[in-house]
């Protein structure tokens, strides 16, 4: 899944190629100029809203996390330490809701 700046032609071929499934919403001056080619525009790209809406939910989580100040700086040097700091924030997330 992207965000509408991964929305051009080399992004979306990437992640075909790789077998990526993506939910990117296409720019409104895009839809205009495919929709200005008629025929020639191709069809659109597919965009599931409610992926989308999932993906939102997820990077806003994780900004909330960025806002302890020991996850955005990964200070930990040993995995399962970091695993412990950012369990830490998620409760104090958790528990501030």
């Amino acid at each position: 899944m992207a965000d509408n700046a991964y929305s051009n032609g080399p992004c979306r071929e990437y992640l075909r190629r790789r077998g990526i499934r993506h939910t990117i919403p296409g720019k409104a001056d895009s839809q205009a100029a495919r929709l200005r080619k008629g025929s020639r525009g191709g069809r659109p790209p597919g965009f599931d809203e409610e992926r989308y809406k999932r993906r939102n939910t997820v990077e806003r989580a994780i900004n909330k996390l960025k806002n302890s100040r020991a996850v955005a700086t990964h200070y930990d040097k040993c995995g399962y330490v970091f695993l412990g700091t950012v369990t830490a924030a998620t409760l104090v997330i958790w528990l501030r809701a």
